[in-house]
């Protein structure tokens, strides 16, 4: 096989796996703002106040960082 073939057949499935991957990623229902909430163990999480989370369940975190 020529070399040009073997890149043209490199390209084309990169571009269909990365296509596929793309759609697929549209329909895993991972709504927008899911990363940011601290009980999501996702990114950011500071403030001194978690929303959505009770006060019980706000100081149990609390405690966990001061050990």
């Amino acid at each position: 096989m020529k070399l040009s073939q073997f890149a043209v057949i490199i390209v084309l499935v990169a571009a269909a796996c990365f296509l596929g991957g793309y759609k697929l990623s549209a329909h895993t229902g991972t709504e927008p703002g899911y990363f940011g909430a601290v009980e999501a163990a996702g990114y950011g999480g500071g403030g001194d106040k978690i929303e959505g989370v009770s006060d019980e369940m706000n100081d149990y975190y609390k405690s966990l960082q001061q050990e």
